[in-house]
């Protein structure tokens, strides 16, 4: 008996090393069309009928160990087309099948976006995810952004239904300014890096960056209320593979490139090229750090003008813009299913600009409406932007843990030329030059983690800090003015606020942000039910210092222009001139900004068709400015605090149509504060006689939000939608241009009484194989935005001194109803894609970009004269796209192909007409670029 088991073992036992031994393989790669055959992480294969499966790894990669036979292999993605294919298994035999999936259909019932392998920069996922959520928002990530020729972050939400980008002034959504807007980072508040604008520009933002933007143009709780155009949430990019790439790039601008450039000396050097100039500009060390009334030394004044520091400037030709991108991910993958990357990214690049056109500014006279300030404005720009983001993430079963830290430094070099009539003279040689730096560094840090607290995840908890801090500087931005008298010579003389220097800076001494979030998952289907319960909150201290330094002496003279100083050192020497502090007490403001949110959201699925989304937010905002007017230098502070409380609610609806549409209802309630340097209590002079007058007083807007929408989803690549939007907002704070008797034309802000603005968007997006089979390789995309905007004009405004003291005033407007500052009636957005292969590996995308808006408010109109408007602007721009190869990839771009004029004129429709024959008020054209970026994968 023992014997007759050892034989059934034995024999048992070779059985199955023969049929493991006669066994054969499967194994392949599948790419993703969508991504020019990119590898396709994390996809599903089946054979048919059986529960045999695998998944393909970070590389692509699956195998599969089967016995002989015929098999049915399927191939699957979410939001990809299922493939099936029939193979045929031999003994001891290896088959390789790969295959490539492409976006196909999807049901409202399939998996979330997160079983996709967590892959959220496709287009078909951030489809699908826009399909699936709740609540009104729209993403772009990294794969329409490549393909559609974008270089940085503000350039790809212009491909977003209701955006438009307006050169250095930011983002406007919906025909609101940057000032209704507000940035999240990894969802924690971010500051921005300049007082002017409300966020950072995001421009700054390199793709490589970046994995995806979500935009929310409706309000939930979880975001901060200070929202009223856009919250525009950056999920930095987190290592899916291993991988290293370095991108290289060289572009020309017509008019702009290889042309004779003016720069300034600090500038003209190895550490300006690389964007690391302005540390010799900087406010001499002796002056201190309080503001005095000294005047220079004689020694003092010659070091002033030393070296890189006097109002020299170099002749130059432009060089080719240029661009430098490396970028470096690793992925381990650990026991127990936890994998641990990190990602560094650093770029570089430059821009070198000329902007030619007039400038013109208008005098209010009784009889009539003249320019005080008609030039031939040319302005030579050199921008250097450095970047760096480091990247760390662990992830674990129930624990997710990132470290990022992001650095942005940019500098701005520029130099303006002024030519004509100015301040009210006749002179058509009138010439003013200025000559400078905005400079920038910005440096984030964040820590994220998110955890389940029990093993069916149905309870986690997240939560998040950062820190930044920030710098702004003008260092040294300093200008002359005089006759021109030759190509290169200027007739001019000392004092009288000529060759004056400004020094400002604004310090971001500390910016902190925080969220905790707890989620709970509850009720039948699946935990269909979810409530949220968190609090956010940030805070920051901020303190600038803005600094004259005039010029003491009353003879003129006549001197090159780019070469003044020789000049200026002559006269110091001889005591014919010198330098003097002219700063008064309100050089010195700081700004303590503090705003905490507890909130709780519930989302409740009732049976298959209806989803609600109802929360509230309670959210407190304070605000305390501290200057000092027009007393002594170490006079108290005076301090105006603001200090609101907000009861936000929010809600969205969805109805679920049918498999493939949605109707969506949101309503909401929010605020606005206004930016920085619009409330700032400082006058930013020019050397034109124009300014900036920031306007303490301002009241924070109330927002009142409405959304309807229908949205069609025919396919994982294809949806068209038709939306309607409302507001009413309550105290909008508006740009307007009032007359000041010693600085000439003011630029301020204002609150009016109230505005109403509603609308209709349409978005297009569509496969063209519909029309035609054979176009079947393209595809359309088409957004369009049609506004009507009117605002109240309250009958009284408040105004208030550089003493503080504030009066009521009648109102200065000129028209007391009309459009919203900054909002267009119209605006379009379009692309075109074609993608084409030359071989297997060598695949190609084309793609054709457009967008235009429509005729807006710059500035309002007061004191009888109407506002200033903002024209079209028409953008082309076509982009090729090829992967040449597993390792090389080329891009080719060509932008702003119409060449529109960008155009200011001023409205002739006031109570006191424009009395000149032309009603341009600024203008230039930016170029046709031709860029051209090779990159390479190790």
């Amino acid at each position: 008996m023992k014997f007759n088991l050892k034989f059934l073992f034995i024999t048992l036992f070779i059985c199955t090393i023969s049929i493991a031994q006669n066994k054969g393989t499967i194994s392949g790669v599948l790419t993703d069309k969508e991504t020019n055959n990119e590898v396709l992480p994390f996809a599903n294969i089946l054979i048919k009928g059986t529960n045999i499966s695998a998944n393909t790894d970070i590389d692509g990669k699956y195998s599969l160990s089967v016995n002989p036979g015929n098999y049915t292999l399927i191939f699957s993605f979410v939001g990809y087309e299922s493939v099936e294919k029939a193979i045929t298994v031999k003994a001891n035999e290896t088959i390789t099948v790969n295959q490539v999936l492409s976006a196909g259909g999807y049901t409202l019932k399939d998996v979330v976006v997160k079983s996709a392998g967590g892959n959220r920069e496709k287009e078909t996922a951030l489809l699908l995810e826009q399909k699936n959520a709740v609540v009104i928002k729209q993403s772009i990530g990294a794969q329409e952004m490549s393909r559609k020729g974008v270089n940085d972050v503000e350039e790809g939400l212009t491909k977003i239904t209701g955006i438009t980008k307006v050169d250095s002034r930011g983002i406007f959504v919906r025909g609101l300014e940057d000032r209704y807007n507000n940035l999240l980072i990894n969802d924690l508040a971010a500051p921005s890096n300049s007082p002017f604008t409300k966020i950072i520009a995001l421009d700054l933002f390199p793709t490589n960056v970046v994995g995806v933007i979500d935009v929310y143009k409706t309000f939930n709780p979880n975001i901060y209320g200070d929202f009223a155009g856009g919250t525009f949430n950056i999920q930095t990019s987190k290592a899916t593979k291993s991988i290293t790439k370095i991108n290289i790039g060289a572009g020309y601008t017509t008019g702009n490139s290889l042309k004779d450039f003016l720069l300034s000396s600090d500038a003209d050097t190895s550490t300006g090229f690389l964007g690391f100039n302005g540390k010799d500009r900087e406010l001499p060390g002796f002056l201190g750090n309080q503001a005095t009334r000294q005047t220079f030394t004689t020694d003092q004044a010659l070091n002033s003008v030393s070296g890189n520091k006097g109002f020299n400037v170099s002749q130059t030709k432009s060089p080719l813009n240029s661009s430098l991108n490396l970028l470096h991910a690793e992925k381990f993958n650990l026991s127990n299913d936890r994998t641990l990357s990190y990602l560094l990214s650093i770029n570089y690049d430059n821009n070198f600009a000329i902007r030619e056109g007039v400038d013109r500014t208008i005098d209010l006279q009784s009889s009539g409406s003249k320019y005080i300030n008609n030039f031939i404005t040319t302005e030579y720009r050199f921008k250097t932007t450095n970047s760096a983001l480091v990247g760390l993430n662990y992830n674990a079963d129930r624990l997710k843990l990132s470290f990022n830290t992001l650095y942005i430094r940019t500098n701005l070099n520029s130099i303006k030329d002024q030519q004509g009539p100015s301040s009210g003279t006749a002179a058509e040689n009138g010439f003013i030059r200025t000559n400078q730096l905005d400079k920038s560094d910005y440096l984030n840090g964040q820590l994220l983690g998110e955890y389940a607290l029990t093993k069916d995840k149905n309870q986690t908890i997240k939560a998040g800090a950062s820190y930044a801090i920030t710098k702004f500087e003008q260092p040294d931005r300093k200008f002359f003015t005089g006759l021109k008298t030759g190509d290169d010579l200027i007739s001019t003389s000392y004092g009288g606020n000529n060759f004056l220097r400004q020094y400002l800076t604004v310090d971001g001494n500390s910016f902190y942000s925080a969220l905790v979030e707890y989620n709970l998952k509850f009720g039948k289907n699946d935990k269909q039910n979810k409530l949220t319960v968190g609090y956010n909150g940030s805070g920051s201290k901020m303190e600038s210092s803005y600094r004259f330094i005039a010029s003491t002496g009353n003879n003129g003279f006549s001197s090159s222009i780019n070469n003044i100083d020789t000049q200026i050192t002559s006269d110091i020497s001889a005591n014919n001139m010198s330098f003097s502090e002219n700063s008064n007490a309100t050089y010195k403001v700081k700004l303590d900004e503090m705003a905490n949110a507890g909130y709780a959201n519930l989302f409740l699925k009732f049976g298959e068709k209806v989803e609600v989304n109802a929360g509230i937010r309670f959210e407190s905002a304070l605000k305390e400015t501290h200057y000092r007017g027009l007393g002594t230098f170490d006079a108290p502070f005076k301090i105006l605090k603001y200090d609101n409380a907000y009861f936000l609610p929010s809600l969205n609806l969805k109805y679920l149509l049918s498999d493939t549409a949605n109707i969506r209802f949101a309503a909401s309630k929010t605020y606005t504060k206004p930016v920085i340097m619009e409330a700032f209590p400082i006058s930013f002079i020019n050397a034109d006689g124009t300014s900036t007058q920031g306007n303490p007083i301002l009241k924070n807007s109330d927002n009142y939000n409405f959304d309807l929408k229908y949205e069609l989803f025919p396919t994982a690549k294809e949806m068209i939608a038709v939306g309607l939007f409302g507001k009413h907002i309550i105290n909008p704070i508006e740009k307007t241009f009032i007359s000041n008797a010693t600085t000439g034309t003011v630029t301020t802000f204002l609150n009016s009484e109230s505005a109403n603005l509603y609308g209709i968007e349409a978005e297009l997006l569509v496969g063209l194989e519909r029309v035609s089979e054979s176009l079947g390789s393209f595809s359309w995309g088409l957004n369009a935005t049609l506004m009507s905007s009117k605002v109240t004009v309250s009958p009284n405004f408040e105004s208030i001194d550089e003493d503080g003291i504030i009066t009521v005033k009648p109102s200065i407007e000129t028209h007391q109803s009309r459009s919203l500052q900054g909002a267009s009636n119209w605006l379009v957005n379009s692309d075109l894609k074609y993608e084409f292969n030359f071989s297997n590996e060598w695949s190609n995308t084309v793609s054709l970009v457009y967008g235009v808006f429509g005729k807006r408010i710059y500035a309002v109109g007061t004191n009888g004269q109407d506002h200033v408007y903002e024209l079209p602007v028409q953008q082309l721009d076509f982009v090729w796209g090829s992967k040449v190869s597993e390792h090389f990839d080329v891009k080719f771009t060509a932008d702003n192909i119409l060449n529109s004029w960008r155009k200011r004129e001023f409205g002739n429709n006031g109570t006191l007409k424009v009395d000149e024959e032309s009603l341009l008020a600024n203008s230039y054209k930016k170029g046709i670029g031709f860029s051209l970026k090779l990159g390479y994968t190790f």
